[in-house]
């Protein structure tokens, strides 16, 4: 599909592609109706083993590569990306210009041997992220990996809350609450209490301690209630923490979803899982959206035929957007539609019905919104299989025309400029 209406918008955008190996940007800009889709220049490999690539952090106003060598902390800034540098997975703080970055650790053990010995992985924050001032200000060795963040904040209705960040280990089993408030020097950038998830009575070994099998997956702070929560997904319970003790307070069961995020409002929690058991020919995806008052499931959906993968708000928060993957048996996954791209509509909430799908061919990427005044023109999602950047009407949600980007390949991601 091809719709000219587009054109009349000016953007610019990043496209990253990989194979989790090796990558390339390419940048796609559009002015007074003229388009360009010109890649980065593709430095030498590093040559690194994979603990010492370079980070790629982001890209400066003219477009250079911003980099983090692992090593020594410095940031680089250069006008080719080295092919293979490594896109760390990143959560933005939305209360101020830090982003963070996520390490795993290797894929045995879960430990930075780099910057954290057999003691856990770790996360590096960076200011400024997108701009020529980027500046590193810390690796904080926490659990082992895979990590999620949220972020707690003073709001009207729970002012105490202080500025934490929250960074969820899942081969741990625990939390890392890290001083998120530069004022406070006795606490900025320091690990400050470590929250054990485990519950003994569910674990089948006799643990009372971490490293246990919370596996926690999803992280989500309510400016509502001053409360975070967090998804044991190894468990099926949701546990409410107070950020001003660290306590777990109380814990919900929730069982057979995978991932729990809040409405950008904090009003509502929504999980979303799947169900690969019920029916041996079709995945169901499963979603809840829980009232943060009470913790009560107001509603609940099940799509046959859809596994949900990565979600995003939109900048006035009134829609969710959710890309498909590909899971379940060979039966399962001949009849599931791994290409679509899901529009909630979160006016109706606590409903949340489904007004949109489009179908983009396996966006096994990422979505970002081209904004003007807070109001979405255009939505942009990746999809990697084919190489394609996809351009979305942002308030009539139908696709306008797809880009070829790049070669296809399993992985990218993309992201919107600064004019």
């Amino acid at each position: 599909m091809n719709d000219q209406s587009a054109t009349h918008v000016d953007f610019s955008v990043a496209y990253y592609s990989g194979d989790r190996k090796t990558g390339a940007i390419t940048l796609v800009t559009q002015a007074a109706g003229e388009r360009s889709v010109e890649q980065i220049p593709l430095g030498p490999a590093s040559g690194a083993e994979a603990a010492r690539k370079p980070v790629f952090i982001g890209l400066t106003e003219d477009r250079r590569v911003i980099l983090l060598d692992p090593v020594s902390k410095a940031l680089r800034f250069e006008n080719d990306f080295p092919v293979d540098a490594f896109p760390a997975h990143i959560y933005s703080d939305p209360q101020s210009t830090r982003d963070w970055f996520m390490n795993d650790g290797d894929k045995g053990t879960g430990n930075d041997t780099l910057n954290c010995g057999a003691q856990g992985s770790s996360v590096t924050a960076v200011d400024n992220t997108s701009s020529e001032t980027a500046r590193f200000l810390k690796t904080i060795c926490v659990g082992r990996g895979h990590h999620q963040a949220a972020y707690s904040y003073p709001a009207d209705t729970a002012p105490q809350v202080p500025r934490r960040a929250w960074i969820s280990s899942l081969k741990d089993g625990t939390i890392s609450v890290i001083g998120n408030e530069p004022d406070d020097v006795d606490s900025y950038l320091r690990v400050i209490a470590t929250i054990d998830l485990c519950e003994p009575e569910r674990e089948q070994d006799g643990r009372t301690a971490a490293p246990n099998n919370a596996f926690p997956h999803g992280l989500a702070y309510s400016p509502v209630t001053g409360k975070m929560y967090n998804l044991n997904n190894g468990y099926g319970t949701v546990a409410v923490i107070d950020p001003l003790t660290h306590a777990i307070e109380r814990r919900i069961a929730l069982k057979g979803y995978s991932n729990l995020f809040a409405t950008p409002d904090g009003r509502y929690l929504i999980a979303r899982g799947a169900d690969r058991k019920s029916d041996s020919q079709h995945v169901i995806a499963k979603m809840a959206v829980l009232d943060v008052n009470d913790l009560s499931v107001c509603t609940s959906l099940e799509l046959p035929d859809i596994y949900l993968s990565k979600y995003y708000f939109n900048p006035e928060g009134s829609k969710l957007y959710f890309t498909a993957g590909s899971s379940g048996s060979p039966e399962q996954q001949a009849n599931i539609k791994a290409d679509a791209l899901l529009v909630f509509d979160l006016a109706a909430l606590p409903a949340m019905p489904l007004s949109g799908e489009l179908r983009l061919g396996v966006p096994a990427g990422s979505v970002d919104f081209h904004a003007t005044d807070g109001h979405t023109q255009l939505v942009f999602a990746s999809t990697a299989e084919n190489g394609t950047l996809s351009v979305i009407d942002g308030a009539r949600d139908t696709l306008l025309e797809q880009i070829s980007v790049a070669d296809p390949v399993s992985h990218s991601r993309v992201w919107v400029l600064p004019a």
